[in-house]
């Protein structure tokens, strides 16, 4: 009888823990981090200037969809000064917002990842909401 009791409750929890995670989180180095930064930063580069490293606070991989929640810096941890970005200069962002934090979704294509949806200095959780907790589910179910 224990055994079924343990049977049954490890069968629920696997369930519930597939559901609930049904992202991985690409490791640092191997070649999906590497292509997924890669494929912001060109945009990365065109808001803040280059050149453009990421600390990564979030990283979720599901499949041909991902993920990122981001925050660029200079090179050696360098924290970017808004004023003088490309952006703030162009008058596309405010100055006094920190247009540093970025949102990403990803889709894997033939070619290789694409950003599909991104947000650089947003001041809310914009991805909280329709279409996206329909479309990226798998990726953001916890924000949703």
């Amino acid at each position: 009888m224990m055994r079924l009791i343990f049977a049954n409750f490890l069968a629920v929890f696997m369930l519930w823990s597939s559901a609930t995670h049904a992202w991985e989180e690409p490791a640092r180095g191997t070649p999906t981090r590497a292509a997924l930064m890669d494929a912001i930063r060109p945009t990365a580069e065109y808001l803040l200037g280059a050149p453009v490293e990421f600390v990564v606070y979030e990283l979720r991989r599901s499949a041909d969809m991902a993920f990122a929640m981001l925050n660029a810096q200079r090179p050696g941890g360098v924290p970017i000064d808004y004023a003088t970005t490309p952006a703030v200069i162009r008058g596309e962002m405010d100055v006094q917002q920190d247009v540093t934090g970025a949102q990403v979704f990803y889709r894997l294509t033939g070619s290789g990842w694409i950003v599909e949806e991104f947000s650089f200095g947003a001041t809310d959780v914009w991805f909280a909401a329709e279409p996206f907790c329909t479309r990226y589910r798998a990726l953001i179910s916890d924000y949703c």
